[in-house]
Parts: structure tokens; sequence; C-alpha cells
């Protein structure tokens, strides 16, 4: 596994991209993202539960930090889902996907 920067994969990310093997991100020195290459093969075990495990552990971090509710978060999750997608996003949303920008 490599660690890159987040300026340095940024400015080489072409090749990073290429690599074979995950690549941790990090911003001042803090996990910042992590990319996995199309694997050929599954991931071993192993690195999967140690994925599983830190992410669990800063979503959870999260949802204290925000006091946020495990309810609160599905109740959100099916309000959306019940709306029509137009109407998820208004015109000037950030988080609107680009393919739906006009």
């Amino acid at each position: 596994m490599r660690i890159s920067t987040v300026r340095e994969f940024r400015d080489q990310a072409t090749g990073l991209l290429r690599s074979k093997t995950p690549i941790l991100v990090t911003r001042h020195g803090r996990l910042a993202g992590i990319f996995f290459p199309r694997p050929e093969v599954t991931l071993p075990i192993e690195l999967k539960r140690a994925l599983y495990e830190m992410l669990s552990r800063d979503v959870a971090r999260e949802l204290k930090k925000r006091r946020v509710s495990e309810d609160e978060i599905l109740e959100d999750f099916e309000a959306s889902r019940r709306k029509p997608r137009a109407a998820r996003y208004s015109a000037s949303d950030a988080r609107r996907p680009s393919c739906h920008r006009g």
C-alpha cells in the first residue's frame, strides 16, 4: 500500500491511477481518502476488515461530533427517497451531480 499527500496525488494523478496497489491519500497527516485500483482479484479479507473498522470509527466519530442519531439519518434517507429526483437538488446546489446540470 502506498501513501500519498493530496498535492502529490493531484499532481501525479495519471501515474498514480495506473497503480496496481491501493493508495492512502493524506491531508496534513490525516487520512483524506483511499484509492483502490480496479482489482483483478478481490481484496484480501484482512484489508477489507481493517478498512471497515477504520471507516466505521470515522463515521461514528462524525455522528457523535454532529450529535446525529442513526434514526435521524434513516428518516432523512427515507424522506429523500420519497422526493422526485429533480426536487432533491436546487439549481445552485453544489452537491447536485454533474450529469444533472443543465
